[in-house]
This record gives structure tokens, C-alpha cells and sequence, in this order.
């Protein structure tokens, strides 16, 4: 297991560095100049000068990646151009939310995929089959902006059961002031006992969550139904019928186990694609997260505030599939020799 840790870490470091490196090369191919976009368009040549020798760029490119690779392992991710802030400040207050939105998001689509996949699984080709691959079907075609709107419209305008927009009403802002601990809103209130903002989040994650799970579920139920009908059709599961298992038993005891190896390699692609498909939900909803930080960004063209983010996103995507992998080789001992 020590070896396979080590070689898992080598491959995650690999990756990282070349992520940093790639990040590098689009803050200086993207066009503008950073130093008017800091000192502004109306800057003297002297202060343009100075914003450029700030940000270090009149110097040699070898040289400024040095000082980019040393700064992000120092902890400096860069001054935002737009706020004027650490870069890393920044995404210290808008990451909480984003993760607050896919995790909830991912809970549910895994709470809601295998079940479904291994339901699809028992009753193969029957009416449940059916219905599962039809649904996850749609759940993995419909365009997430159209669903968004879907939902905003039916349960937000028709029905007014839900709220459509923000992470929770800020009117209880004055009525219930929050204490900030962790930044996640919902966990804050939860151990604070702050009640309304924890029910009115609770209420505006709804939709979003919703929005953001339907891809993951419909994935995770194909995967897990295609690797229980395989593993299923193992000698093991028919020496298992032979001694009198049942069906359900052959999947949910024996076949379920070896079978989740595919389905957690999924999940960690699943999380990164959520993080950024959650940028456009952000947009739609007006989620105070990762998303509405990017797309400020992008508009006012704040390089470091991009790669920051980008940066974020990959190690966010590395660490997933670093964790899923121990967690396989925990699960099973045959992956730790691949």
C-alpha cells in the first residue's frame, strides 16, 4: 500500500506541475496588459511602470515563472486586478459556497445513482431497467441552463414553493445574524443553531442542487448498472446462485462491492465537471460562489484572479482522483499493482 501511495502522489505531483505551468502560459497569452487593467486606463507612464514592475513583468519569462512557482508554493496566488485583494482571500470567501452547492449535489447524486443502478441491475430488461435508463438518459442530455430555467420557472414563478435566486435571504441578515466560521453557510448555521438561515439555505439549495446532481445521478446510475450486469456474470456470482444466494443478495452482498471501482473513478471525474458545470448554475441562480467570482474575472480580464481559479479547479480534480485511488486500493488490493 506504501508503494502504491507513493507512485499515486508522484503521478498527482506530475500533474500539478504541469497544471502551474499551463496556468503560467495563459496568463501571458490572454490579451491586455495586466498592468493597465491594475493601474487603470488613465495611469501616468511612471505608474504603468510601477504596476509592471510590481507584477514582475519586465522580466525575462523564465524568470517570472520561477517567481509564479515560488509565490504559489510560498502561498501567494497573486493580487486580484479587480478587488485589489490576494487572489487567495478571494477564493477563501467564494469556494465555501461553491462547495457547499456540489457537495450537496454530489451527495445526492450518489445517494440516488447507485441505488438506482443496482434496481436497474436486478430487474435487467424489465419494467425498472426501463425506467432507470430512460430518466438517466435524460438526466445526462438535457442542457443544465434549460433545466435551470425549467425549475425557476415551474417551482420559483408557478408554484412559488421555492425561492430562485441567492444562497439565503438576506433579510435575516439583520434578524438572525450569522457567525462565520467556515464560510459554508449551512454548516455555520448548523452549529450555531441559527435556524432560519439554516432553513431558508436549506430552501434555496433546493433548485440548484437539483440542477447540478441530474448529470452525476444519470452517469452514476449507467456505470453502476453496466458493472453490476458484469461482475454479475463472474464466476464467483454464479457459484454464489449455486449455494442458494438470490439475486439481490448476488448484487448487494457480492457483486456490489468490486463493482463500486469504476463507479468511485467516475465520481472523482463527476466532482470536477460539477465544480466548473456549477459556474453556469451559479450564473442562473445568483449563487454567491466560485462561478460569479470567474465571471467577473474573465469580464475585467484579472489574469491572476483566472488562474487562481483554474489552478483551484485542477488541484480540486487531482485531490478527488487521489482520494478515490486509495480508496480502490483500500477497497481492493488487486488495483495497488497497476
Amino acid at each position: 500500500m506504501s508503494r502504491y501511495l507513493i507512485r499515486r502522489l508522484g503521478q498527482a505531483a506530475l500533474v500539478v506541475a504541469g497544471v502551474v505551468v499551463l496556468t503560467f502560459v495563459i496568463m501571458r497569452l490572454v490579451p491586455g496588459d495586466p498592468a493597465v487593467a491594475y493601474a487603470g486606463p488613465r495611469a501616468s507612464p511612471a505608474e504603468l511602470a510601477a504596476a509592471r514592475r510590481q507584477f514582475g513583468l519586465d522580466d525575462p519569462l523564465p524568470v517570472q515563472l520561477w517567481t509564479y512557482v515560488r509565490d504559489l508554493l510560498g502561498g501567494d496566488w497573486g493580487i486580484s486586478l479587480h478587488t485589489r485583494q490576494p487572489v487567495r482571500d478571494d477564493l477563501f470567501q467564494a469556494f465555501p459556497a461553491s462547495l457547499e452547492l456540489v457537495g450537496a449535489a454530489l451527495l445526492l447524486a450518489v445517494v440516488a445513482g447507485i441505488p438506482l443502478g443496482v434496481a436497474a441491475a436486478r430487474y435487467k430488461g424489465r419494467l425498472p431497467d426501463l425506467s432507470v435508463r430512460l430518466s438517466s438518459m435524460l438526466a445526462v442530455s438535457v442542457p443544465v441552463f434549460w433545466l435551470a430555467l425549467a425549475l425557476q420557472t415551474v417551482f420559483g414563478s408557478v408554484l412559488r414553493w421555492l425561492p430562485v435566486a441567492g444562497e439565503y435571504d438576506t433579510n435575516l441578515d439583520t434578524t438572525s445574524p450569522l457567525h462565520v466560521y467556515t464560510n459554508i453557510t449551512a454548516v455555520d448555521a448548523l452549529f450555531t443553531g441559527n435556524w432560519p438561515i439554516l432553513g431558508s439555505t436549506l430552501a434555496h439549495l433546493v433548485l440548484p442542487t437539483l440542477v447540478i446532481a441530474a448529470y452525476p445521478a444519470g452517469v452514476i446510475a449507467q456505470m453502476t448498472r453496466a458493472a453490476l450486469i458484469e461482475e454479475s456474470a463472474r464466476d464467483h456470482a454464479r457459484l454464489e446462485r449455486a449455494l442458494g444466494f438470490g439475486e439481490t443478495a448476488v448484487l448487494a452482498r457480492f457483486a456490489l462491492r468490486p463493482a463500486l471501482n469504476p463507479v468511485l473513478s467516475l465520481v472523482a471525474l463527476v466532482f470536477a465537471y460539477s465544480i466548473v458545470n456549477g459556474f453556469l448554475v451559479e450564473a442562473v441562480f445568483n449563487w454567491p460562489g466560485l462561478g460569479r467570482y470567474a465571471a467577473d474575472s474573465i469580464r475585467t480580464l484579472d489574469t491572476p484572479a483566472v488562474a487562481g481559479v483554474t489552478l483551484l479547479v485542477a488541484l480540486l480534480y487531482v485531490l478527488a482522483n487521489l482520494a478515490v485511488d486509495l480508496l480502490q486500493g483500500v477497497i481492493d488490493p488487486r488495483v495497488r499493482t497497476r
